[in-house]
């Protein structure tokens, strides 16, 4: 099968290449290279990255303009497979390929349509975290879907959800395309009534607060990403947590507790661990490293 394929994060990723192993990847799309760390340099894509490895022609742009859609025609894909890439398609571009347009959405849709899936199902609590197989309409993730699965989330943090759903979305991509090249494939209407929104994260919203539960500030911890740290000021000073869990000491809110290497954070209802953190303008650590340091004023509040 000649497939063109759209898509730009690390999320992205496993998808191409396993396409590119079984099937014929013709073009790949992905948004440009942005600057990126410290040394402000301009960075790939991860999809760019690896569809260059790959050897595979990349096409950089940011919208689907008039030189986009005849490099996409030029090519006469049979399907138009889309992962993450960041772009809403016009109608002419779901109608191109014969077998259609096809997105892998790493939510149990009607669940979580959206920018930020996998970090709303962490931060919301969500027992499992899933990807689907959807077909591409204009209205945003509202098509119907031939294929999900999903992963536990318990206490994993974000980024390994991402990475579990990744490779998953992988794979379930891969066992719906005999079913769309033979014409067997059964799709699945979403339901209106149940559709919830994925919207992208705000920083304010990863901010923790002793006024808060527990496990609230938990998640916050583990849904966070660079693009919206979960942070705290302790003692006058801004420290993103990195991980943390439930602890169980009784502890007055806003009061911070170090006993034997270990930090506890007074909550509404008891008290958070922290695990590993990374005080602005340093390096990351363990939490009791870092608590040792600390000095003066010991409680805590919302950065």
């Amino acid at each position: 099968m000649r497939i063109v394929f759209m898509g730009t994060p690390e999320f992205a990723v496993p998808s191409l290449a396993a396409l590119a192993a079984t099937h014929d990847v013709a073009l790949v799309l992905t948004r440009p290279d942005a600057v990126r760390g410290r040394g402000r340099r301009l960075v790939p894509s991860p999809v760019k990255a690896r569809a260059v490895e790959l050897g595979i022609p990349v096409l950089e742009t940011t919208r689907i303009t008039d030189e986009a859609y005849q490099a996409l025609e030029g090519v006469r894909p049979d399907l138009i497979v889309v992962v993450a890439y960041g772009c809403l398609l016009p109608d002419r571009v779901l109608t191109l390929a014969p077998l259609g347009c096809v997105n892998v959405h790493a939510s149990l849709l009607p669940k979580w349509r959206g920018a930020a899936p996998i970090q709303r199902a962490v931060l919301a609590g969500d027992e499992r975290a899933g990807v689907s197989v959807m077909r591409l309409v204009r209205e945003m993730d509202a098509g119907a879907y031939c294929r999900q699965a999903s992963v536990v989330v318990g206490d994993k943090d974000c980024a390994t959800v991402m990475s579990e759903l990744a490779e998953l979305g992988a794979r379930e991509l891969l066992a719906a395309l005999p079913t769309l090249e033979d014409g067997t494939v059964r799709w699945t209407e979403q339901d209106a009534s149940l559709v919830t929104f994925a919207a992208k994260v705000e920083k304010t919203e990863m901010l923790l607060d002793p006024s808060d539960p527990v496990d609230l500030n938990v998640r916050r911890v583990r849904a966070s990403l660079d693009t919206a740290p979960a942070r705290l000021v302790v003692g006058g000073k801004g420290v993103r947590a990195l991980a943390a869990h439930a602890g169980g000491d009784s502890l007055d809110q806003g009061c911070v507790k170090v006993r034997k290497g270990h930090v506890f954070l007074g909550c509404s209802d008891g008290s958070l661990e922290l695990d590993r953190v990374k005080p602005d303008g340093k390096r990351e650590m363990d939490a009791g490293a870092w608590a040792a340091g600390l000095r003066g004023d010991l409680s805590w509040k919302r950065a």
